[in-house]
């Protein structure tokens, strides 16, 4: 049986084609990794190999699998091989960089919800522990959002001086700390309040104070909403 590749359809069905016409909106998630990937094997053309590849491994499919996958695990996959998954981990971790940092300036935190809004999406589904510091002007503009640590949060692992060098360096005013639980049970252990205390205290010393602290998993748990932070 013939191989159908993605040159013998039609060009209104054929990805490339599609988006130059209709805009990469218009693409769904198959064709989207078709291109990336784009070539085929023998027997399977790019766009079924896409295809096949959104069904996962059984635990995990869709942009889940292909967001959480290592390289090795997608390189196992038939038709993909190391060179194809390095181009799909490559086009992720972009996507997750713009995800992390276009269109987050210039918004103002009024509550732990701007919070969750800005930060839930990039943050719902990692697999380790990743400590963030939202940095914020007089104003609680956000100035940036930093990147401080990844595995487990402890004291011992998230210094006050890692936290707040970035603040002090862009003059922020005030901060938030930001992490997720891979567990998606948002409440805070001991070592979340121990150290959340300590970084309070380290703040009151340099004059950038804590506002809150957001712990992120299926829902969000606000310290300043439950009156754990002085």
């Amino acid at each position: 049986m013939k191989t159908i590749k993605i040159k013998d359809l039609p060009e209104e069905q054929r990805p490339r084609e599609r988006m130059w016409a209709l805009g990469a909106e218009a693409l769904n998630d198959a064709e989207l990794i078709a291109l990336i990937l784009g070539t085929g094997t023998k027997s399977e053309s790019a766009l079924l190999l896409a295809q096949r590849l959104l069904k996962g491994d059984g635990g995990k499919s869709g942009l889940e699998y292909i967001y959480k996958a290592s390289l090795e695990e997608l390189a196992n996959n038939r038709g993909i091989g190391s060179a194809k998954a390095v181009k799909i981990k490559a086009a992720v971790e972009l996507g997750r960089r713009i995800a992390s940092n276009f269109g987050k300036k210039n918004i103002i935190i009024t509550s732990p919800k701007d919070i969750d809004n800005l930060l839930r999406e990039e943050m719902r589904l990692l697999e380790k522990e990743h400590f963030k510091v939202i940095l914020l002007d007089t104003k609680n503009k956000v100035i940036s959002i930093e990147d401080i640590s990844i595995g487990t949060v402890d004291a011992s692992i998230v210094h006050p001086r890692e936290v707040f060098k970035p603040a002090i360096k862009r003059s922020s005013s005030s901060i938030i700390l930001v992490h997720n639980h891979p567990s998606g049970d948002p409440y805070p252990s001991k070592e979340d309040l121990v150290l959340t205390k300590r970084l309070s205290e380290a703040g009151k010393l340099l004059g950038i104070y804590v506002l809150d602290h957001v712990i992120i998993g299926n829902t969000s748990f606000s310290f300043k909403e439950n009156a754990l932070l002085d």
